[in-house]
């Protein structure tokens, strides 16, 4: 479990596909201090840390991940959201994030204010009712809160810390995100999909 509050960025250093897999050598200020078996946020993704070499960790991706995320599209250089899981006696200063990607969504503005930024993101429709006007979200494993929500869109606000210390600063009009929406949205929904059922 993540709280979506980014601890660090990791570049990937090396990639190579095994089979349907892809595995990915990834450096950062955190990877020497990670364990083995570890799970670790990259990019709004939950994955096992296999190896640790000095400054880099490696982990790999199955099929079903790379089909669901943005992993698919990582090459060498590319700048990851990294985030420890959660202390259970610390504060959770995001939302419970749980690292489960349920899709990508299109960056399809960007919007550069006097000190800020505001992005705006599409996604399919069979989640809309997942996002709500105020509601939390995570976008590339970060914390967000989404406004001016549609049926297909949502946008959120950057702080200037926020944009330099994740990779929203490179994320650009056309490019796709991780996204997960809030799991408390998730259980409500499924409890009112079974209570038609009784």
């Amino acid at each position: 479990m993540f709280t979506g509050i980014i601890e660090q960025t990791g570049l990937v250093e090396a990639m190579e596909n095994n089979g349907t897999n892809a595995t990915f050598w990834i450096s950062s200020p955190i990877s020497a201090e990670l364990k083995i078996d570890q799970s670790l946020n990259h990019n709004g993704v939950c994955l096992t840390v296999e190896e640790v070499r000095g400054n880099q960790h490696r982990v790999t991706a199955i099929h079903e991940t790379l089909n669901k995320t943005n992993l698919g599209s990582w090459q060498k250089g590319t700048l990851v959201n990294l985030e420890r899981c959660m202390i259970m006696n610390g504060r959770l200063d995001g939302h419970i994030v749980q690292g489960h990607v349920d899709a990508t969504a299109l960056c399809a503005k960007k919007l550069m204010l006097d000190g800020s930024w505001e992005f705006t993101f599409e996604f399919d429709t069979q989640f809309a009712h997942l996002a709500i006007e105020k509601g939390s979200i995570s976008i590339n494993g970060i914390s967000l809160t989404c406004f001016n929500v549609t049926y297909n869109s949502f946008t959120v606000a950057i702080i200037p810390y926020t944009f330099e210390h994740t990779n929203m600063s490179q994320l650009e009009e056309g490019d796709n995100v991780n996204i997960e929406f809030d799991i408390i949205g998730k259980y409500v929904q499924r409890m009112a999909q079974l209570k038609q059922h009784y």
